[in-house]
């Protein structure tokens, strides 16, 4: 009996431990408004407003880089945004928003960055196939949220733009890919994905 409560608070311990260290994170797709999304997708336009919720955020910054594959190698890391270049940008409250612009068309990928303080630069990146075949897609799956641990000062992967995966039959899929339990960093060895990017995020003092 002593053994199991000694279990119990071990675990009652790592669990605050955990909740303290975390901020939650939800997501908004897309536009409301059903003709503006219809047009949208035909620009192969994406747009995702992530939502960060938690009293770690207070005081930190955040830093956005892209990564790109080629034949499941890192072959380039770009920043496309950092918020520890001035106070200005430093978060100070418990909840932030970000809103994610991406349009792959005539063989480049844009990016674009939206906060409530600033808009980044729009960059441009190659892409080596069809832009019609890349599609962007987050990590959700079929949550409505998730917990992540921002005080590890690791990268976090929050996006991934690829192209799918194509089964022997000659279909092709892209959730299959993000949903499982690959590492973004190792998806395109396993799935046979020949270029893609990640977008990721770190949050910093």
């Amino acid at each position: 009996m002593k053994l199991k409560r000694t279990l119990l608070f071990i675990i009652l311990i790592s669990n605050f431990a955990f909740a303290q260290n975390t901020v939650k994170i939800t997501n908004n797709y897309g536009s409301e408004n059903r003709e503006i999304q219809d047009v949208i997708d035909f620009e192969n336009i994406y747009i995702e407003r992530l939502n960060f919720e938690g009293g770690q955020l207070n005081g930190k910054y955040y830093e956005i880089n892209i990564q790109e594959f080629v034949k499941g190698k890192l072959v380039h890391k770009e920043l496309l945004f950092d918020g520890a270049e001035t106070d200005f940008f430093k978060i100070n409250s418990d909840k932030e928003s970000l809103k994610f612009f991406f349009k792959m068309a005539d063989g480049k990928l844009k990016t674009y960055i939206r906060g409530m303080k600033f808009g980044s630069k729009k960059s441009y990146f190659k892409l080596q196939d069809d832009s019609d075949k890349y599609a962007l897609k987050d990590f959700f799956g079929s949550k409505e949220e998730l917990f992540l641990d921002i005080n590890s000062q690791q990268e976090i992967p929050v996006f991934a733009i690829i192209t799918p995966t194509i089964h022997k039959d000659g279909s092709g899929s892209y959730c299959e890919v993000v949903q499982s339990d690959i590492k973004p960093e190792n998806l395109g060895t396993h799935f046979k994905i020949p270029h893609y990017f990640l977008i990721t995020m770190k949050f910093k003092k």
